[in-house]
């Protein structure tokens, strides 16, 4: 099988040392996304997990749109929530982003923090 690390000069500033994306055969392996500015990683949207939620989909698109791929082909997706208390409001956002009849498997998991004081993460995988 072959795997290409995939890492685009256009795509969300990384906060970390790590590819955008990973293709491996027919799957691309999105690396999760911060609800950061495009162009400075260091600094969070302003506002509450709605906003934060809308800042993580669009980082994804992106990565997603530069690789080939786009959300139509998410099969899987996982969600870090630092506040369970945000699930809510962020599935209302998340969800808005895909067909109901269409939504992708997903895992929600909480967790006591993420980089950069983010409240959500997402990382897809999806179809070439």
């Amino acid at each position: 099988m072959e795997i290409s690390h995939l890492n685009f000069s256009d795509g969300p500033m990384k906060v970390a040392p790590f590819s955008h994306a990973v293709k491996a055969g027919d799957f691309l392996f999105v690396t999760g996304q911060m609800p950061t500015l495009k162009n400075d990683n260091s600094k969070l949207v302003s506002g509450d997990i709605e906003e934060q939620t809308h800042q993580v989909m669009n980082n994804l698109m992106d990565v997603l749109e530069a690789a080939g791929s786009s959300l139509d082909k998410v099969i899987f997706s996982r969600v870090y929530l630092v506040n369970f208390a945000d699930f809510d409001k962020m599935n209302k956002v998340y969800s808005s982003y895909f067909p109901s009849d269409k939504l992708p498997s997903r895992t929600c998991i909480g967790v006591t923090g993420l980089a950069v004081g983010a409240s959500v993460e997402i990382d897809f995988i999806a179809g070439c």
